[in-house]
């Protein structure tokens, strides 16, 4: 069976990129749960679900159009002995690819809730048009 590829495709060009994103955000794991919701016409929300995380065990970056959050918590040091750890407190990085012209518009922690909104800023439509030149305007202009 032939594989298709998105570069392949005659109408898209410029898209050879599209196939290793694809492949890039399908390598994922489920912790931590979250959530993606459009709030606007051109604003999401990701929600991450971040119990026993605080503001200082989390960090939000943008690397590369990737939008990249990481938990980490300290090591206990009061040595608790547990009977019984059902609240997930191991360190995790989520990535999500973001399109161009997506930006980070700000991040909240609420009642171990992790938001992180986005905003979509649309360009300005352009029309450009292209002079067509003859081979012979060309072959006076190459000399």
């Amino acid at each position: 069976m032939t594989k298709l590829s998105f570069g392949a495709h005659p109408h898209l060009l410029g898209f050879e990129q599209l196939e290793r994103l694809v492949e890039r955000t399908s390598k994922t794991e489920g912790y931590p749960p979250f959530n993606i919701e459009a709030v606007a016409e051109n604003a999401y929300r990701i929600t991450l679900a971040v119990a026993g995380f605080r503001e200082a065990d989390l960090s939000i970056t943008v690397e590369d159009r990737q939008l990249v959050i990481r938990g980490r918590q300290p090591e206990d040091q009061d040595r608790r002995v547990f009977l019984h750890r059902g609240i997930a407190g191991r360190a995790f990085q989520r990535s999500f690819v973001l399109a161009e012209g997506v930006e980070v518009a700000g991040a909240d922690l609420d009642h171990g809730l992790l938001h992180v909104d986005l905003r979509r800023t649309v360009p300005d439509t352009i029309v450009q048009t292209i002079p067509i030149r003859t081979a012979a305007k060309a072959e006076g202009e190459s000399k």
